[in-house]
């Protein structure tokens, strides 16, 4: 944890050099990069097999359903429970640790950029010349 009396660069807090968010940070990619691999495999296998393996993707399933539409219709139903995945993914695990950090941040006075000179970006006017 960032000591508030502690160095930093400046006089602005830097929330990177917090352990708990390169926590954050792990955590977060340890699920979103093996479940957008996965899913991209899983895009990938479906026009593959959309492109070469059409008499697979022909079959019949059920009545006039065949496998195509069904691997279609998985498409959708594993965005959706890969947005679920994440939504209670992050509620358990990265949440708090972003809660944590923004009460630090908020500990903390931010450094304020000295204020521009009032006249600063304006267009001289015929009154002020």
């Amino acid at each position: 944890m960032i000591d508030p009396a502690a160095p930093s660069r400046g006089d602005t807090l830097w929330i990177g050099d917090d352990p708990r968010f390169t926590e954050l940070r792990a955590s977060y990619r340890r699920f979103v990069f093996p479940v957008t691999a996965a899913f991209l495999l899983w895009f990938l296998t479906y026009v593959l097999c959309s492109a070469y393996a059409r008499g697979f993707m022909a079959t019949k399933v059920v009545g006039n359903v065949n496998v195509a539409l069904v691997f279609g219709l998985l498409q959708f139903v594993s965005t959706f429970g890969i947005a679920l995945a994440y939504g209670r993914f992050a509620a358990r695990r990265l949440d708090p640790l972003a809660a944590a950090l923004r009460s630090v941040a908020a500990s903390r006075p931010a450094a304020v950029a000295p204020s521009a000179p009032a006249t600063a970006g304006r267009e001289a006017t015929e009154d002020q010349a």
